[in-house]
């Protein structure tokens, strides 16, 4: 007997084949086209040298001189798949082939390869030299796409999508004027990316310009692996708010002001970054809050902080959410303020909308994986991606290889080299799939 969850389940991959077309086998040479897993590995050694920390990590920071080396190597790869190399005016690199028919629309695949300050060898880079291996292996398979396709290297995704909002147009001269982790503004991060910020505008793509969407990368989490599932077909991508938040108090000396006439900054911390936590989880929900930095001024043992700055970060699948959380937040420091005689202020430097993925898509991942044998599981993404940002030009869709114990953003971040390759071959079969139906 069906149960009512796999009929729903087989009735939405229903829906999605009646969208995209048939799922059986693709025909050959395309239903046998796989990558040279030991090439793609081997580049991502390669790759892993730019800013190569003592910790075994990365440190590749956005418009750093080693992310400028980074580029300069994946542009190389790019080159030797026989794409079509150019940089957008915000610094995204682009390989494109031209398809057999040249009036429809392309399809796009790819990620990031700048890092966090000592960050790890797979975050980002797994799906953007996966890539550039499907490329390269087409072409060496002499598989030609009906639709064109373009792999794209987006800029600054740890510093707030940059690449991927400037498609959108989202990147305002507010934003230009920030400092990213390198020490640049973004403004002139780009220029030294090989950017051009005063024709920003032209980096910009209207809804429809692209067919698809589809990003690799690794999961950043511990399910798949807890579960022993080769794939993690994604749901969709958390949205992202980050503020800068200012406590002013006053500074007085530390051992002649007394403990009930102090207007302690530090205090006043102290007690909002545990309320914060209060309130996120305060009501069920995957949301999540994070202080994750903090600097009390002057800064010295014997001077009561007259001043903090720290960072406020919520993310979930729910923009509704997010908000209603970031309301609840001021509303609580506004009492810890009249507690402790210090004041709060806000400033917004970054917000990503939530995204869901496209089911249709979600459903060729599936069926493609299972194709080759591999097990899959649906789960959303904790983690902001470019892909969030694509999904509002184009149908989109994110593949999730397992990362081991969960770990990503430090230098132990580890998937192994089999679970990158069959997420290189489920990208390059989703890819095919989109081109013979869409």
């Amino acid at each position: 007997m069906t149960s009512r969850r796999d009929f729903s389940r087989a009735s939405l991959a229903a829906l999605g084949a009646a969208a995209l077309g048939s799922w059986r086998p693709l025909p050959a040479p395309f239903a046998d086209a796989r990558v040279n897993g030991a090439r793609l590995n081997a580049h991502l050694k390669e790759l892993s040298k730019f800013g190569a920390n003592p910790q075994g990590g990365v440190s590749r920071t956005a418009y750093s001189e080693f992310d400028k080396q980074g580029r300069e190597y994946v542009t190389g790869l790019l080159r030797a798949a026989k794409l079509e190399v150019r940089v957008d005016t915000a610094g995204n690199i682009f390989g494109r082939r031209a398809g057999s028919n040249p009036a429809l629309k392309p399809i796009w695949f790819g990620s990031h390869i700048d890092s966090v300050p000592e960050g790890g060898n797979y975050d980002g880079t797994v799906g953007s030299l996966s890539s550039i291996e499907v490329a390269q292996s087409l072409a060496e398979q002499n598989i030609t796409t009906k639709h064109p396709f373009e792999v794209v290297i987006f800029q600054n995704e740890e510093g707030g999508t940059v690449g991927s909002r400037a498609l959108l147009g989202e990147v305002k001269p507010s934003d230009l004027a920030l400092v990213a982790r390198s020490g640049k503004t973004i403004g002139d991060g780009i220029a030294f990316i090989g950017g051009t910020v005063a024709r920003l505008a032209e980096s910009r793509r209207a809804k429809g310009d692209i067919a698809a969407y589809i990003e690799l990368h690794i999961e950043q989490g511990g399910t798949l692996e807890k579960e022993k599932k080769n794939i993690g077909v994604v749901e969709g991508i958390v949205g992202i708010g980050w503020w800068d938040v200012t406590i002013e108090g006053f500074s007085n000396h530390a051992g002649t002001t007394a403990m009930n006439e102090r207007r302690d900054s530090m205090l006043a911390f102290a007690r909002f970054a545990d309320m914060v936590n209060r309130v996120v989880t305060s009501e069920p929900g995957r949301q999540v809050g994070t202080v994750g930095r903090v600097q009390a001024f002057p800064g010295a043992p014997n001077v009561i902080p007259g001043r903090v700055l720290c960072s406020l970060e919520l993310r979930d699948l729910d923009n509704a959410k997010i908000a209603r959380l970031y309301d609840r937040v001021r509303a609580e420091a506004a009492k810890i303020g009249q507690a402790t005689g210090t004041t709060f202020s806000y400033k917004s430097t970054h917000a990503s909308a939530s995204a869901l993925t496209d089911p249709r898509l979600q459903k060729v991942i599936e069926a493609k994986a299972k194709e080759m044998g591999l097990s899959t599981r649906y789960l959303p993404s904790g983690a902001g991606h470019d892909a969030q940002h694509m999904a509002m030009l184009c149908p989109s869709a994110m593949i999730f290889v397992p990362s081991a114990k969960g770990i990503s953003h430090a230098p132990t971040e580890y998937s192994s080299p089999e679970d990158i390759v069959n997420g290189a071959n489920v990208l390059m079969q989703t890819v095919l799939t989109i081109d013979a139906t869409m």
